[in-house]
Order: structure tokens, then C-alpha cells, then sequence
């Protein structure tokens, strides 16, 4: 210990580098070592070391001499150990003190390379408002946020950095999946993660927007994502998640929630991905439970693993979780036993067409036919290659007629076909309710012979004059023969962008197909899909006859964009109805699967607050030879730039005002919409409705347990903490 905490000599160091001596930076060196000569506060070394750090940072490249950079960088390792010395030393008594700090150590977090530098400009003004002498209530947690905001943001810089190769050593040696976690608390972000902490108790007496949750520490850095309740047992993966198998009954904390998570009670991740990748939405879309926290909330949570809780996210964010046995009556009410039927909606069969068997043109579909002739992605898609020709590629559509004419044929090893086999499953699966067999074995019963229909699908011949058309319409529709350029398979059942159903990326989607017989495969791999034990698990959680889904497929060319994501035209995070959501990743597929992608929040009125920036290690490129390719992503430029944004402002404005017209609807809410950017060129790729759980944010207990703030109140700076 004497030895770790022995003071460090920048002096020494600056004297065994003799090329940085004489240089711009040497003499920013030199006049650091004089000034902390003269003054010992904690307050002054804080300051100014984090001030030099971000100063060798944004100057190292001016240096063009190697071994001088080298000498720079030690320097600054020897400046981070002598600030992770003296932070805990600077123990400010008021709100000024701590905002001081707490932009101080944010400052040498970009310093010493937790947070990017474009980033920096991006929050740097909110945290440098401890100079004044007030602020609101609503001011000082926006910084709050900020704050919160680039401790995770230098967290997850950590494991963008790091956790590729901590999995590989976590196969043959478990220990070594502790070694980010050691990373994190041994820098900087350690003590910035504290004094935020300490700023959000604070403000959390003044708001009244306080967490419940057990008895842990720190629990300002818990906040909602989507409102909702869940009661069940409370399991916590303090690892990997992808290996996990889920229960609808029980609550998870994870690390990161795999990308293809199963129906859950309620769900809360130290790495949230991002607010509108398909989990994200699902679980938006159900009402369940979702919030954020830190990796120290979840390791103090872990002693609670097994035991049954309470769970419960309010619409402002707040989070209570606690155990079976401090639940009270109304919140046991909550969990009363329902009728399957309840809050479930019926998929609409009335207007299906499955007498069409033809292949179509994409531009002969529009928003009329979604539910009729094909799913909403080929309709709505048609849709806007007629109000946006320019922005949306050619598309083929195969229609639900053609899937149930080949559902028709003999199912080998049966006495049925493939769909008289599909509803006598169903029909099984009654008979089994009425006569009082347990739900779980009704399921199992359902799951066994969906895998059985699943295989024979995969395997199903293919009627010739299908395959003709499709030889047809590629070379006069797509301009080229089949299986010479590579496609998109998008599976779009009639069971999505319902209006209280999503569906968001329960079937599947093949990406960048390029040879005939792939493509071929991948209709009826996409066929089988909807079929699987998730996509069924969720459609039971909300269906009432989740027998009646039908896939259709939309085919369209590959774009290989520079980056691509997610557009919501309503502010998530502002809450403001004509405020946008922006949330964008490198390479084709971003955000929709749970990257860590850059978030914005487009304000109506001006401007834009960057909420994530991206922390994707790598993405995905679509080669023209098909398949897809990986390549390794930098972060140290944003990957959507202000063109772009003026860009998807305009298109948020026209879908407003020309969608509804254009299709005689009456939908007022929020539109998701999928896009890209290629060389600058915006490429659109799937709209949908945003749906949101009305029952969770119309719930009477999430209502009273949303504490009334008063945003306006003045604080003053120098309060007591």
C-alpha cells in the first residue's frame, strides 16, 4: 500500500524525458510541476492534472517524433495515477463544489481516453455551468444526466476495448471475466461514477424522484427505460448472456440482454444497447419493466439472486424493487390471475387474399395491402418508394398466397398437409387447456411439434412456376438474373406493426443473399420462422390467435451503407411528442440489434443533445459477392454528421405530414422508421407505426407511484449536499 499511494514524481519523469523537454507540451508540463509546487489543495491537483491530460491529448499528434509521443504517453499514465490519488481527497460540501469536480474528472476522463474528444465538445458545455449562481431543478438534472451519461460512456470505451478478448481467456479461465470491472475501478471513471452518485442523491431529495431498490448503494445511478410492473424471481448474470435460457416468469439484470431475448417479466441491463433497437421496443411495446443501472448496482444485487421480488418502472423513470414480502395489497392486486383472453388482441384475417400466387413488383403494393396481399413491411415500403422513389430501392414481394398454396402440399411422415397439420396442433393444444393441463405443458406440447413444422419447411419442395417467376421478375424488376445480384430476405408476417403490436425482429431476416440456391433456402428458412420458440413465445404473450399468421417475404437489393439505424419521430428521452429520436451504428444493420449505438435526441425547436454515442467494436459491410464481412470500427469521429441531421429532420417532417394523407389513415402517433446513409445518400428501408403500451402508461399504480416535480424550482449552487 505504501507503495501504491506513494506520491508520484512528475518532476523525475519530465527530467528522464528529455525530448518532450523544451517543446509546447514540455513547458505546459514544466508549469504544471511548479504550480503543484506551490499549491497542495486537493481541489487545485484535480483541476489542473485533468486539464493536462486532455491538453496531451488533444496536442499528441503534433508531435511527430515517436519516441517523444512515447515519453507524452507515460507522462500521462503517471498523471492519471497521481489524479486516481487525489480525487478522493477533494470532498466538496456544495452543489458548486461537486459540479466542479465532477467536470473536472470528466475532463481527465477524455484525457486519458475514456471519452472521445467530438464528445467532449458535445457535453462540455452542460458540465460547466458550476460557475453560476442558481439553477433549476430541471438544469441541474439535465447535467445530472450528462454526468451519469459519460461515466457510462467511459465504461462502455473500456469494454469496446477489452471484451472480445476477456471472452476468449473466460473459456478456460473464469476469473479473467472480472478483469473489465478491475479496468473500470482502477481509473478515473471509478471516482467520477462516485461524485455523480453523490450529485444524484442530492438532487433526488430535491425532486423526490427516488429509487427503492433493496438495500443497495448508489441508487441514483438506477433510471427507467419503459414503464411497467413484474413480480417474479429475480435473476442476476453478472456475465454473458447469449447462452441464457429465459423464463416469461422471472426477472433478469444483465450485463448486456442477448439479442434474441425470449418473452421476460421484467428486464434490466448494465449495457441498455440502445432505446430503439427491437428489444427495446418489444419490451416498450409489452409494458415490461426496463431500466438501466451500473456494474456496482448489479454486483450488489447479486445476493439477491433467487429470491422473488417485486418490480416496477414509472413514467418518470424511477425504479422499485423489493422483496415478495414488503409488497403491498394494491401491488399483489396487480398479479391477479386473468383470463387468457385479457388485454390480448385479435390478428385481423377478415381482408387476407391468399388466392394471389403471383411474385410482385414492390411498386404495385402500397399501405392498402399490408394485412391483404403482404405483411407492413412490403406495403408500407411500396408506400414510400411512391412518395420517395429516389430514396427506396426496386423490391419483389412474395405474397402470403404463395405461402399458403405451398403449406397446402403433403407433409412428409404425415397423413395431413403442412397447415392442417399447423391447426391441428392448435386444436390439441384447446383440448389440452380444457382439460385443466398445466399451461407449461400446453406450451412444451406446442413448441415440440412447431420444431417438427419447422424442419419439414426448411425442407419443403418449391413449386416450379414460383421459381420461374422469381427467374423472371429479378431480371425485369431487380435488373438482373437470379443469383447475380445479392438481396435482402425480410420475413413481414400479417401479426406486425399491429396497432398494439409490434413484432419488431421476432422473424428473420437474411442478409445479402447472392447464390440461387441460397436464396431458395432462405425463402423457406424465412417461411419457418415465424414458427420458432421466440417469435411463438412472444405472439402468445399478446395474441389471442397467434394461429392465424401468415409470412410473406420481401426481397430487395443490398445497399452496403456507410452507417444506418433508427429513426423515431417523438422524443424517447424528451418526452416531447415533436421532438425525433435518432439512434445510428457503422455498417448495414445498425442499432434495430442491440449495438451500442450513437443516440440523439433531435429537438423541434434547435439542435440536438447527443444521449450515446457509438461503442460497436465492429460492423457489418455487405461485399458484392454476398454474405457479410466484419470490419473493425474507430471511435474518435461520430458516425452521423450535422448533414446528415438536417436531412432526417426534413424526411421526419414530410412522413408527418404526407403519410397519413397519402394512405387515408388515421393514425396520429410516432413513426419508426429504418434508413441509411451511403456517400451521404439517405436510403430508406422500413416504416412502421411506434408502438407503445397503453395500458402501462394509462396504469393507475405506475400513476401514483410517479412523484409530481416541480422542474422549475430554483436550486442554489451553493446549497449544502
Amino acid at each position: 500500500m505504501n507503495t501504491f499511494f506513494k506520491p508520484v514524481d512528475v518532476q523525475s519523469l519530465l527530467n528522464k524525458s528529455n525530448l518532450v523537454k523544451g517543446t509546447v507540451l514540455g513547458d505546459k508540463v514544466q508549469s504544471f510541476v511548479d504550480g503543484m509546487a506551490n499549491n497542495e489543495s486537493p481541489s487545485y491537483s484535480v483541476n489542473e492534472t485533468a486539464q493536462l491530460l486532455l491538453e496531451i491529448r488533444e496536442e499528441l499528434l503534433t508531435e511527430k517524433r515517436s519516441l517523444a509521443r512515447l515519453q507524452l504517453l507515460d507522462i500521462s499514465l503517471k498523471l492519471e495515477e497521481l489524479l486516481f490519488q487525489n480525487a478522493p481527497n477533494w470532498e466538496p460540501t456544495s452543489v458548486s463544489g461537486q459540479l466542479e469536480k465532477i467536470c473536472a474528472l470528466a475532463t481527465a476522463s477524455v484525457g486519458a481516453g475514456y471519452l472521445e474528444l467530438w464528445e467532449w465538445e458535445q457535453i462540455s458545455g452542460t458540465l460547466s455551468k458550476f460557475n453560476q449562481d442558481q439553477l433549476s431543478l430541471a438544469e441541474l438534472t439535465q447535467v445530472l444526466e450528462t454526468a451519469r451519461a459519460a461515466v457510462e460512456w467511459s465504461a462502455a470505451m473500456v469494454k469496446a476495448n477489452y471484451q472480445e478478448v476477456v471472452n476468449v481467456y473466460t473459456a478456460f479461465e473464469p476469473k479473467a471475466y472480472a478483469f473489465i470491472d478491475d479496468r473500470i475501478r482502477g481509473s478515473v471513471a471509478l471516482h467520477l461514477g462516485q461524485s455523480v452518485g453523490n450529485l444524484g442523491d442530492f438532487i433526488a431529495k430535491e425532486s423526490a424522484l427516488t429509487n427503492k431498490v433493496m438495500d443497495v448503494a448508489n441508487q441514483s445511478t438506477f433510471r427507467g427505460l419503459n414503464p411497467g410492473y413484474a413480480f417474479g424471481e429475480l435473476v442476476v448474470v453478472d456475465g454473458s448472456s447469449e447462452d441464457i435460457e429465459v423464463s416469461a416468469d422471472k426477472i433478469y439484470i444483465f450485463q448486456r440482454s442477448p439479442s434474441d431475448l425470449k418473452p421476460v417479466a421484467g428486464i434490466a441491463t448494465v449495457a441498455e444497447g440502445n432505446m430503439v433497437s427491437h428489444v427495446q421496443l418489444l419490451a416498450r411495446n409489452l409494458g415490461i419493466p426496463n431500466a438501466a443501472l451500473s456494474d456496482a448496482n448489479l454486483q450488489s444485487l447479486k445476493k439477491y439472486d433467487g429470491t422473488r421480488v417485486f418490480y416496477a418502472v414509472s413514467n418518470k423513470g424511477n425504479v422499485i424493487i423489493k422483496p415478495e414480502a414488503q409488497m403491498t395489497d394494491q401491488e399483489r392486486g396487480l398479479f391477479v390471475k386473468k383470463e387468457r383472453n385479457t388485454d390480448k388482441i385479435e390478428v385481423p384475417v377478415e381482408k387476407i387474399q391468399l388466392g394471389n400466387t403471383d411474385v410482385l413488383n414492390m411498386r404495385d403494393v402500397d399501405a392498402s395491402d399490408s394485412g391483404a396481399l403482404c405483411g407492413p413491411k412490403a406495403a408500407n415500403l411500396g408506400q414510400l418508394k411512391k412518395m420517395f422513389p429516389e430514396q427506396v430501392v426496386e423490391g419483389l414481394v412474395i405474397p402470403f398466397g404463395i405461402f399458403r398454396d405451398h403449406m397446402d402440399q403433403q407433409m412428409p411422415g404425415e397423413n395431413s398437409s403442412y397447415w392442417e397439420y399447423l391447426n391441428a396442433m392448435f386444436v390439441e393444444a384447446e383440448r389440452m387447456r380444457n382439460a385443466d393441463v398445466s399451461e407449461p405443458e400446453v406450451e412444451n406440447y406446442q413448441l415440440r411439434q412447431l420444431e417438427t413444422l419447422r424442419g419439414a419447411i426448411k425442407k419443403m419442395p418449391l413449386k416450379e412456376d414460383f421459381m420461374n417467376q422469381l427467374e423472371s421478375k429479378f431480371k425485369s424488376v431487380l435488373g438482373s438474373d437470379f443469383g447475380k445480384i445479392p438481396v435482402f430476405l425480410r420475413s413481414d408476417t400479417n401479426m406486425e406493426d399491429l396497432k398494439e403490436f409490434t413484432g419488431a425482429g421476432l422473424n428473420l431476416t437474411l442478409f445479402n443473399v447472392l447464390d440461387k440456391e441460397k436464396v431458395l433456402e432462405g425463402i423457406k428458412d424465412v417461411w419457418a420462422s415465424p414458427y420458432t420458440e421466440r417469435s411463438f413465445k412472444w405472439r402468445q404473450v399478446y395474441l389471442l390467435n397467434p394461429e392465424n399468421v401468415f409470412p410473406s417475404i420481401l426481397v430487395i437489393p443490398s445497399v452496403d451503407v456507410d452507417y444506418s439505424g433508427v429513426l423515431i419521430t417523438k422524443g424517447i428521452n424528451s418526452g416531447n411528442n415533436k421532438d425525433l429520436t435518432v439512434a445510428f451504428s457503422r455498417g448495414a444493420g445498425g442499432a434495430v440489434d442491440g449495438q451500442s449505438a450513437e443516440t440523439y435526441t433531435i429537438y423541434n425547436s434547435n439542435g440536438y443533445r447527443l444521449l450515446a454515442p457509438a461503442r460497436e467494436p465492429m460492423y457489418n459491410t455487405l461485399p458484392a459477392t454476398g454474405g457479410t464481412g466484419k470490419k473493425a470500427a474507430t471511435f474518435q469521429n461520430r458516425v452521423v454528421n450535422e448533414k446528415n441531421m438536417t436531412e432526417i429532420k426534413t424526411l421526419a417532417k414530410t412522413i408527418r405530414e404526407t403519410l397519413p394523407k397519402e394512405t387515408n389513415s388515421e393514425y396520429e402517433g410516432a413513426y419508426d422508421v429504418e434508413l441509411g446513409f451511403k456517400e451521404d445518400k439517405l436510403w430508406l428501408f422500413q416504416i412502421r407505426p411506434f408502438v407503445e403500451n397503453k395500458k402501462a402508461l394509462s396504469s393507475g399504480y405506475l400513476e401514483s407511484i410517479t412523484p409530481k416535480i416541480n422542474t422549475e424550482k430554483e436550486i442554489s449552487l451553493s446549497s449544502k449536499l
